[in-house]
């Protein structure tokens, strides 16, 4: 696979949003998603920039795991509790109902209030008042969705997160013009990160998401670079002769764990961010690299082909002796912990097809969930439900996302372009 040794990337320059959404399409839900019904929310005082229901109900349903009611079936619209006649819902097949309303309070600023119901017990699960302005109210309906999420699936929700991915546009005269963007995790709201005429390639997000750290080729030199998402303000980390490659974020934010051949061959160093310290993790003839850490911090998982072809293999992140960890399948590669640390996710080749697979580290059993020739890039949610990964479409490059038990899956597109790398951010505050 091609990230077996990065050397391609930047010139950079920062970029104002870009208006071209991710389209996202389930193409494969679960049978039995839980009924549920969003009811479009009252509203006091000026109408909303944004739908919040409307919001609500979109990631509920692209998550695979509920059946939303349509608004054109709905026989009232209540917004309070008193006014629920929860037999009329019973009769419309739903478990669940989510009422909920907006009132204006002036300067473009919301106080906002919704209710989760259990329609055939009659009572309210969860219910929440916030604030939210018109910048922020998209976020807010997602965090909304968030919560009704793990009420009812007893896992936080992730429809408040983003992701980072590259674009490759076709330009006029046979040009391309490759970016790094940023998105909601709904594919709304896109900005341009980094934009540049050479090829773009693995973002990595901090714990924080607040940075992301990868790859610039400029002047003819890989380097290392961390950037500030929402300034653009960025710092060379490495730029030695060769390969400086495959950046990945320690758990704590406090190190960088990178592919480098500055001696030669490539290997895996952790560099302390503070005091520029850099320490070697494997030294070996064979190729070493795609880092990936372990939640608790203690572990690197990495690529390496030292047994012919590429496998996963497990070092100590102080240093010491490599385990090898795949074994089925003869390449393995593009490893990243799950976030409860106990299971990973990576790329097999099945039947000689290249697809997304989770494998147990306990007992080592693996499962493919993909279903293309050439799937890449798996990336976990925060929340450890789903996997979204680069795949191809059409003969396009697009993402898609398939839940960790495998029967949720999902495409995304971009309308014009390829879509590759990518890359889902942390939890922020």
């Amino acid at each position: 696979m091609k990230q077996l040794i990065l050397v391609l990337m930047v010139i950079f320059s920062w970029q104002t949003a870009v208006r071209a959404d991710l389209t996202i399409e389930i193409t494969e839900g679960v049978e039995g998603a839980l009924p549920i019904a969003v009811v479009p929310f009252g509203v006091q005082g000026a109408t909303p920039s944004e739908d919040v229901a409307e919001i609500i109900d979109a990631d509920l349903h692209r998550s695979g795991r509920f059946k939303t009611l349509p608004r054109v079936d709905m026989l009232a619209h209540p917004s309070r509790g008193d006014q629920i006649e929860f037999r009329d819902w019973q009769a419309l097949g739903s478990d669940y109902l989510v009422i909920g309303e907006v009132q204006a309070s002036g300067g473009g600023n919301y106080a906002i209030r919704f209710q989760l119901f259990d329609v055939y017990r009659g009572e309210q699960l969860t219910g929440y008042n916030m604030t939210a302005n018109d910048n922020n109210l998209r976020r807010t309906a997602h965090h909304i969705a968030d919560l009704i999420y793990e009420k009812l699936m007893g896992v936080p929700g992730a429809f408040a997160t983003q992701i980072a991915y590259i674009t490759t546009i076709r330009e006029p005269a046979g040009k391309s013009r490759n970016e790094l963007r940023i998105a909601d995790a709904d594919g709304h709201n896109p900005q341009t990160i980094v934009s540049s005429s050479e090829p773009l390639m693995s973002p990595a997000w901090s714990p924080d998401g607040r940075k992301l750290a990868y790859v610039s080729f400029e002047g003819g030199q890989s380097a290392i670079y961390i950037q500030e998402v929402y300034t653009g303000q960025r710092q060379k980390l490495t730029s030695y002769k060769g390969i400086n490659s495959a950046p990945a974020w320690s758990p704590d934010g406090r190190k960088l764990a990178m592919a480098l051949s500055k001696n030669g061959n490539l290997d895996i160093y952790v560099l302390d961010l503070a005091t520029r310290d850099l320490r070697p993790i494997t030294h070996h003839y064979a190729i070493d690299t795609e880092p990936a850490w372990s939640p608790d911090g203690r572990y690197l998982v990495f690529t390496s082909d030292r047994g012919g072809k590429p496998q996963i293999y497990r070092a100590p992140a102080l240093g010491g002796n490599a385990q090898r960890l795949t074994f089925q399948n003869p390449y393995n590669a593009s490893a990243s912990y799950a976030p409860d640390g106990k299971s990973m996710t990576l790329v097999t080749q099945d039947n000689g097809n290249y697809r997304v697979a989770v494998q147990d580290l306990d007992s080592g059993v693996m499962q493919v969930l993909s279903r293309g020739s050439l799937d890449e890039s798996p990336s976990f949610a925060p929340n450890g439900s789903m996997i979204i990964y680069a795949t191809k479409a059409a003969r396009r490059g697009v993402l898609a996302a398939v839940s960790v038990d495998g029967r949720v899956h999902q495409r995304i597109a971009l309308d014009e372009g390829d879509v590759r790398e990518p890359a889902w951010s942390p939890y922020t505050k």
